[in-house]
């Protein structure tokens, strides 16, 4: 404890009550072994000190407080919130004759909640995992501290529906619109969420040809979900509404703080901002500051002073620490794995971009005028399919990135991006040999992971080696397999992240797959991605499997093009991504 020369000294106390689940903050002079509360931040000496010599030295400490409290916004002592909290730390580092004795980091470490019997909110349909629910509680604990935070978690958690738990309490509490950005590939991802887990939530994509040019159309909904271009371009539009949440889904997208994307989300107005991402921290301390702007606007000041403060290396995140751990909430699937069961499936619902809409309904339409109505095979269907896997299936035209002309593509990024982070492994299903060159060819230099292959042309006595190699890695490696060729048989408990590129129309070949990994040995909770396109046949196919699966199960369910199966083929080929179903 720093003392003054004349035997007394004044303490900024931090406190966490834990019944009101409140930051509490006093003051106190120490003089020897007495102790004296100042109830008053106003100036004035107590009524309980003698003013002598010793006092008028403290005073001079005092007016130092009181600057600090005034930068902070406190005007009073007594409950503060998370955001004045923050800030009281950060302005009164310059200050030598002022200590914090900071009582809440311990507390607000653990994520505090108003009460753990908090309930879900009436028109949630879902069950939420223990940590799952914490993670809600916790979000709103934020909302009622004035301040804005980062949701952490790693992937496969579940952070969108606890993202959907809080925005439906906050409805629920007659609390204002909801503005979701998100990348373009997720939207619908979002909105089928919302459809599955809530009850009577109205939700808008704000998009496409769906867009409007009037911001009191927006007003008639509880979430408006739109992209990070849509959220640049429309700025006019989302400023004239007063947003309750404004939550960034793959925050990563604004780590970078010059960029015009990062400072057009910022400059929408909102109550609370909150950061959803697996990764909040890549590769630099100006992506934390990136996002503790958006979520805490200048509680760290600006980037100058940060970077002065906070060096861009373990030190500096040493340091930062402590002004971060209250603002966000990130549990590992090690540590909640007891709250998890041994497989999670993880849907990933993309949506075509406008460019690659017209191309696959070019593909479409001529299909369509090959289509006499009574000869409904499945090979009419795979240019379709293949368009779907990847554009450059079908198209000759070489492109040196595939992320250019697909959003799935641009997913799978995201994904093993996000998988390569935790030092896990992965084993992707496609059927196309073309797909096969572009992975192995982009994800190993993109990455700088290995990459192996098992498909139909390699001899049965060279599979498993590839696999002891790949098992052997140290840290993230991906393994693309071929369903038919590699997806039985085989024993891949090396890896815990199986992602189905694209979708076959027999479940049980996609079980068989799924099931490389997910067996007996497998000690980690598998995570199982299925991507595929709404508005097109992969969403049939997609459709087709669960119905079946409802219906029969999947080890006896299995199609081969017969005409028990024309109906899903014609709606296959009828189903347009660029409006409504023909049939």
């Amino acid at each position: 404890m720093r003392v003054s020369k004349l035997g007394g000294t004044i303490q900024v106390v931090l406190g966490f009550d834990q019944e009101k689940n409140s930051i509490m903050l006093s003051l106190i002079v120490r003089r020897g072994r007495n102790f004296y509360n100042l109830e008053l931040v106003d100036g004035n000496v107590p009524d309980n000190i003698v003013v002598d010599d010793v006092w008028y030295n403290l005073y001079a400490n005092y007016q130092e407080v009181q600057t600090i409290l005034d930068k902070a916004n406190v005007s009073g002592l007594g409950e503060i919130s998370l955001g004045q909290y923050i800030k009281l730390k950060q302005v009164a580092v310059p200050y030598i004759n002022v200590e914090i004795e900071d009582g809440a980091t311990e507390a607000l470490a653990e994520h505090p909640v108003k009460s753990l019997e908090y309930s879900a909110p009436v028109a949630l349909k879902a069950n939420l995992y223990p940590y799952q629910k914490q993670g809600y509680q916790w979000m709103r604990f934020i909302v009622d501290s004035q301040c804005g935070c980062i949701l952490g978690d790693e992937m496969g958690l579940g952070k969108t529906l606890q993202i959907i738990a809080l925005i439906t309490e906050q409805k629920q509490a007659g609390r204002g619109p909801a503005l979701v950005v998100a990348p373009v590939s997720l939207l619908e991802n979002w909105r089928r969420e919302f459809e599955k887990f809530t009850d009577g939530i109205k939700v808008f994509v704000h998009h496409g040809s769906s867009r409007t040019g009037l911001y009191t159309d927006l007003l008639g909904y509880d979430v408006v979900v739109i992209s990070y271009n849509t959220a640049s371009s429309d700025q006019a539009l989302l400023k004239m509404i007063d947003w309750n949440l404004l939550v960034v889904d793959e925050a990563q997208n604004i780590k970078n703080p010059s960029a015009n994307r990062t400072k057009s989300i910022k400059r929408i107005p909102c109550h609370t901002a909150i950061a959803v991402t697996g990764t909040p921290f890549e590769n630099h301390m100006t992506d934390l500051w990136s996002l503790m702007d958006f979520i805490a606007p200048g509680c760290f000041g600006k980037l100058a002073d940060f970077e002065r403060e906070f060096s861009d290396d373990l030190d500096g995140a040493t340091k930062l620490e402590p002004f971060l751990t209250p603002l966000m909430i990130r549990r590992r699937v090690s540590e909640v794995a007891q709250d998890l069961p041994e497989r999670i499936d993880v849907p990933q619902v993309l949506e075509l971009s406008d460019s690659e809409v017209i191309a696959y309904e070019q593909q479409r339409e001529k299909i369509l005028e090959s289509f006499n109505g009574k000869n409904a095979t499945l090979p009419m269907l795979q240019k379709l399919r293949m368009y779907c896997t990847h554009p450059s299936l079908i198209d000759e035209s070489c492109y040196e990135d595939p992320t250019v002309n697909s959003g799935k593509y641009v997913r799978l990024c995201e994904l093993l991006e996000e998988i390569i982070s935790l030092n896990e492994k992965t084993i992707l299903f496609t059927s196309y040999n073309k797909m096969f060159d572009i992975l192995q060819q982009d994800i190993s230099r993109r990455f700088s992971i290995p990459v192996m292959a098992i498909n139909g042309s390699t001899p049965t006595e060279e599979r498993q080696p590839i696999i002891d190699r790949f098992s052997a890695v140290e840290g993230s490696a991906l393994l693309v397999l071929n369903p038919r060729a590699a997806g039985a048989g085989l024993n891949i408990t090396a890896a815990s992240r199986v992602i189905h590129y694209n979708l076959e129309w027999n479940p049980s070949l996609e079980d068989q797959a799924s099931a490389r990994a997910y067996r007996r040995g497998q000690d980690k909770t598998v995570f199982v991605y299925r991507l595929f396109y709404k508005d097109t046949v992969e969403e049939i196919i997609n459709e087709r499997i669960e119905k079946k699966r409802s219906m029969f199960g999947a080890a006896v369910v299995g199609t081969d093009g017969s005409i028990d199966n024309s109906e899903d083929i014609i709606r296959a080929l009828m189903i347009s991504p660029g409006g409504a179903r023909n049939v």
